[in-house]
Parts: C-alpha cells; structure tokens; sequence
C-alpha cells in the first residue's frame, strides 16, 4: 500500500562498458526530458524538448537540497539485505542527464556501487560520466558506464541483476503506458526504485499575485499536452506500483528558492511563463510587466518561491527470498 508523507498525493552507445573509476536541456521545471520524441497511446507523435546542460546545472543544487532524506533509511534496509550484497550494488539511473543522481546518491550509500546511466543525449553522458563520484559513503569504489536507451525498452529481465533503479525529473514527462512500463520491469525484477523530483503543479510565493494562478493552470495544462502525465504522474506511478504488489512511500520535496538563487528564480520564471504563454497565448500582453515585478522583486531579495515536488521510493516484492 502507498504510504503518503506530510500530506502530498500519491557518453557511449550500444551499453559500452567504461570501466572507470572516475578520475577527473530543457525549457524549465521538468518540461522536457530524456526522450526526445514519445508516442501517445493514439500514434501522435509529442515533441518533448531536450535538456539543457546549463540549466541543469543551475537547478543541481535545488535539487539537492530539496531531495528526500527520509526514504533513504527505507532504502538503505533493502539494499544491505539484498543476496550477493558483498558483490557491490548495481545502479540504473534512468534520464541522467548529467549525473546529478549519481553525485548525490553515491555518497550517502555504503558499498561498492556500478552506476549504469541511461539516455538518449551523447553529450549528457560525456558530462555524466566525467562528473561521476568515485567513492561510496564508506570508502568503497564507485564506477559507471552509459547506455543511449529508451525507457519503452525496459524489461524485468535487463534489470536482471540489478539493485536499485532511480531517476530524477523523470515520471511527469511520462505517458501512463509508460510508467506502467517501468512499473512493471521493475516489480518484475524485483528492484526498488527511486524516481525524485516530479512536479505536483503547485507553486507558492511569499508575495501572492493575481496573475499566478492563471500562468499555474496554464502551465499545468501544457504539462499535460498529449499524453503526458505532467503533475498527475506521482498518483499514476504510485497506483502502478501498488497494483503491483510494492510498498510505496511518498515524500515532500519542494525546492525552497530564495535570495541567494536569484540566477534559478530568473531561469525558472522565464521558462515557466513562456510555457504557459504557448499554452495560452492570450496571457502573453499580460505576463510581460507580471515578469517584470518578480524580478525586481527577486534582485530586491524580497522574493520567496516554493515548487512542489515529490520524491517516491517503490519496494516491490523482492526475488530470490529477500527480506
């Protein structure tokens, strides 16, 4: 059964090995994602825009601080009671864009770690594999390699040997087939997963505006467009998961932005009021001096934003008689 928090509803082709111990896109707030085209259920094809590396590194360490401590412990219980633990952990990271899981993961698991990095940008996992950590929390080795692949070709049997499966700003721009897929390969592997960051549709400033319910709904519905999941894919994902038999938490992870992440705030509002302006191109006379506030009052250090996300940890029921 789902376990709901604090109130939240639920690069080298081929696979290339790397063998490394490392030595040395988007539009805004999860609008695009690692598959460059996806086939809704009725054969159209939606163009889902590419990440930005500069964007991604502005928001790393948002996202880092807005990550979900509290299903670590969960997580951690089942990774150390996995068979062939010793071995060292199998990671998948689904959509990794430039790493920025792995740099925040590795670290607070112990153990020898493998990370294979899936996505479909080339750049993005040069970026990826260059930035990866090298030591687990203990001290342990943890080495990477890249696959270009496409989440509609995930099964059970090629997480075959795999101990944990996560993503980032993933799930929202996913159609319901598609969670259902990931579901269902990783249930059938019995692999936890962890997908972190997916947005609810729901933003809040300290200072409210008329005009900020409007942009949200407009913004929600481009989220939205086609098949896409947008802010209903925490309630999709936990549900699939759920029919699947796995223990399912889910757990707030707002960024909370400031003064100190004015560049983030500019970033994020110009692409979130120019998506919502593509969904409703009426807004655009207005939003122009709606813009032209939040940014003063952003360099004034006045502004306060929170965007919700949430973080779900999926236990499925695991294989080979683990506990």
């Amino acid at each position: 059964m789902a376990e709901i928090s604090e109130g939240d509803v639920p690069g080298a082709p081929g696979g290339l090995v790397l063998g490394l111990v490392p030595s040395a896109r988007k539009s805004v707030e999860n609008m695009g994602g690692p598959l460059s085209t996806t086939k809704t259920s009725g054969g159209e094809a939606v163009e889902v825009p590419p990440y930005a590396p500069q964007w991604l590194e502005l928001r790393e360490p948002a996202d880092a601080a807005a990550r979900a401590h509290d299903l670590l412990d969960p997580l951690r219980i089942r990774l150390a009671n996995l068979p062939g633990k010793a071995s060292g952990l199998v990671i998948h990271d689904l959509g990794c864009g430039t790493g920025s899981m792995g740099r925040w993961l590795a670290p607070r698991l112990d153990g020898a770690q493998h990370w294979v990095l899936h996505d479909r940008d080339p750049d993005l996992l040069h970026l990826a594999v260059t930035r990866a950590p090298r030591t687990a929390a203990d001290g342990s080795p943890v080495t990477v390699e890249t696959e270009r692949s496409d989440l509609t070709e995930l099964t059970a049997e090629r997480l075959a040997g795999a101990s944990l499966v996560t993503a980032s700003a993933l799930l929202d721009v996913l159609t319901r087939d598609q969670v259902e897929t990931l579901a269902e390969a990783c249930s059938g592997a019995g692999v936890p997963a962890l997908f972190a960051l997916s947005v609810l549709g729901r933003v809040e400033f300290n200072v409210e505006d008329p005009l900020d319910a409007e942009i949200t709904e407009a913004f929600n519905l481009h989220q939205r467009r086609g098949d896409l999941l947008g802010p209903d894919a925490i309630t999709a994902a936990c549900e699939a998961f759920d029919r699947r038999g796995a223990s399912v938490r889910v757990h707030p992870s707002p960024w909370r932005l400031g003064p100190d992440d004015a560049a983030l705030i500019e970033d994020w509002l110009r692409g979130w009021i120019d998506v919502a302006c593509e969904q409703r191109p009426e807004l655009t006379p207005r939003v122009e001096p709606y813009l032209r506030r939040r940014l003063a009052q952003s360099a004034a250090g006045e502004l306060r934003v929170r965007v919700h996300h949430s973080d779900l940890l999926a236990l499925p029921r695991p294989r080979g008689g683990v506990s």
